[in-house]
């Protein structure tokens, strides 16, 4: 009787351990840092929940982002890297940038631009030249593509508060 209850507490085991394995329930789940998404033709609209105060206010701002945008160009301070579609707000408050010049030096481009290049955003005539290496990053003819040094992104952070007419926050040092 014993070994009758060993033995069909073993099978009970084995059974038990089968359902599992092939189940999958304790198997690793993969993790990845981008969830893949289904290809889009074209981004659809989203209800924003801001109040029509607000949503008026954005749609000023922008507005006004356009023309300081208009004015850079025409100065030749506002030379994108991205679709004409895509607005680069930290160029524009920031004074400009040639973010063309900024690819072909290799030496970095501002955040935004960074941002909409892996976001697949580049200007048509840029796209053939931008691919990604083995480890994922872009590259824009074989130089990985970076962002700008960090001193250089306090440097357009100041002239930013300066063009803005902001006075620089004095942060007390302990």
């Amino acid at each position: 009787m014993r070994t009758l209850m060993r033995g069909g507490l073993g099978l009970a085991l084995v059974a038990v351990g089968y359902v599992l394995g092939t189940s999958g329930v304790l198997q690793p789940q993969k993790v990845e840092a981008q969830q893949a998404q289904p290809e889009q033709p074209e981004a659809q609209p989203q209800e924003t929940g801001l109040n029509k105060d607000t949503q008026e206010k954005i749609k000023a701002a922008y507005e006004a982002l356009l023309a300081a945008k208009e004015a850079l160009a025409n100065d030749g301070r506002y030379n994108p890297a991205t679709e004409p579609s895509v607005l680069n707000v930290f160029a524009i408050l920031s004074g400009g940038v040639d973010a063309v010049a900024d690819l072909e030096s290799g030496r970095g481009v501002d955040p935004e631009t960074f941002a909409a290049l892996y976001a697949d955003l580049a200007a048509g005539n840029l796209r053939a030249d931008i691919e990604r290496d083995s480890q994922g990053r872009l590259t824009y003819k074989n130089k990985v593509i970076r962002m700008y040094p960090i001193a250089h992104l306090k440097q357009r952070f100041a002239l930013r508060q300066q063009l803005a007419g902001v006075e620089e926050e004095k942060i007390p040092t302990p």
